[in-house]
C-alpha cells in the first residue's frame, strides 16, 4: 500500500501551520524538542514572534520503553496515561526509576538548549506550543500541564497532525487547538512527512541561536 503523505517536510509543515494561526503580537512560540523546533521556527518567523522550547520526556513503561506510561514537563507534575498504565497492570510507582532518570534528562536538555539564559516569560502572554505531531498527546498533555501552571493569558496548541481523538482530549485542555490534519488511520507521524529525519540537539541550538539573532 503506498505512503499517504500530507508534508514534504518539517520546514513546511511550519510555514502551512503559521497560515492557519493569528498568534497575538506578543505571543510565545515554544517548541516541544526536538522535532517540533522546525515546525515552530517557521511559524515563529512568519509572524515575528518569539521561539523558545519547553523540553518534554516521555515516561517510558520499563520493559516496553517505546511505550508511553506519561509524560514530564519542566516545572510541572507528571502526566499519566492511566490507561496503558491498567492495560498492562502496572502502576505509578512503578515508574519511579524511569521517572528519576526523565527529570535528569530534562534538565540536561534546558541546559544544553538555553545555556545560563533564563527561561522566557509566560505569565501575562498568550503562548502556543508546537510539536511535529502527536499520537497519543501524553507529552503534549504534560506541556500543557507546565505551563498552565505558569498563568499565562491564552494557551494554544497547534501541530500539522494528530489523531482526531487526541484532538478532541486536548480542545478541553486549552484556549484553542489547531491541527491541520487529523488522518484515520493514523498510525504513526513520521507516516504524514516525506521526509522526516531525525533532529539532533545540534541542530536545535543552532535553530534558537538563528531565532534569537533575528
Amino acid at each position: 500500500m503506498a505512503r499517504a503523505t500530507t508534508f514534504r517536510d518539517r520546514a513546511d509543515a511550519g510555514r502551512r501551520l503559521a497560515a492557519a494561526l493569528e498568534p497575538a503580537p506578543d505571543a510565545l512560540i515554544l517548541a516541544l524538542p526536538r522535532g517540533g523546533v522546525p515546525v515552530a521556527a517557521e511559524v515563529a518567523r512568519a509572524h515575528g514572534l518569539e521561539l523558545d522550547v519547553l523540553p518534554v520526556r516521555k515516561i517510558g513503561v520499563p520493559g516496553h520503553r517505546e511505550l508511553a506510561g506519561g509524560a514530564l514537563a519542566p516545572g510541572g507534575p507528571p502526566v499519566w496515561n492511566r490507561a496503558v498504565l491498567a492495560s498492562i497492570g502496572r502502576t505509578e510507582a512503578d515508574l519511579e526509576r524511569v521517572l528519576a532518570e526523565e527529570r535528569a534528562e530534562l534538565t540536561r536538555r534546558q541546559r544544553v538548549y538555553r545555556g545560563d539564559a533564563p527561561p522566557p516569560r509566560i505569565a501575562g502572554r498568550e503562548v502556543w506550543l508546537i510539536d511535529d505531531g502527536l499520537a497519543t498527546g501524553a507529552t503534549m498533555r504534560a506541556a500543557v500541564a507546565a505551563v498552565r501552571a505558569q498563568a499565562p493569558t491564552r494557551l494554544g496548541v497547534a501541530v500539522p497532525v494528530a489523531p482526531a481523538d487526541t484532538g478532541r482530549e486536548l480542545r478541553r485542555a486549552v484556549d484553542a487547538y489547531v491541527c491541520l490534519a487529523e488522518p484515520e488511520p493514523f498510525r504513526a507521524v513520521g507516516l504524514w512527512y516525506e521526509r522526516f529525519d531525525q533532529v539532533d540537539d545540534d541542530t536545535v541550538v543552532r535553530v534558537l541561536e538563528a531565532s534569537r539573532a533575528g
